[in-house]
């Protein structure tokens, strides 16, 4: 029992490390305020979600994978599923 409970706290604590360094979404008003802290890395889409939250999902994870810092929505479509664009910026 006690090598699950280790098992246990150790998965927790690498998701909950992971997580913590994905790409944050920014609104577009928020982002151009600072935009002269971040250097443009790309753009990502996604396509085919059922739901915003799963999009916003996909999204930091394809920023991250691109090692982007933040991500700022340039589209998006909800005709019966949602699709979207970003364009993804990494701090200087």
């Amino acid at each position: 029992m006690k090598k699950y409970n280790v098992l246990l706290a150790v998965a927790l604590t690498a998701f909950i490390s992971s997580s913590a360094f994905s790409a944050e979404l920014m609104k577009k008003v928020d982002f151009e305020k600072v935009a002269s802290e971040y250097t443009k890395v790309g753009s990502v889409t996604t396509s085919n979600k059922t739901s915003q939250s799963g999009a916003i999902e996909d999204l930091s994870k394809k920023a991250d994978k691109k090692g982007g810092d933040v991500f700022v929505l340039t589209s998006g479509n909800t005709n019966n599923k949602i699709h979207g664009t970003a364009d993804v910026y990494k701090k200087k």
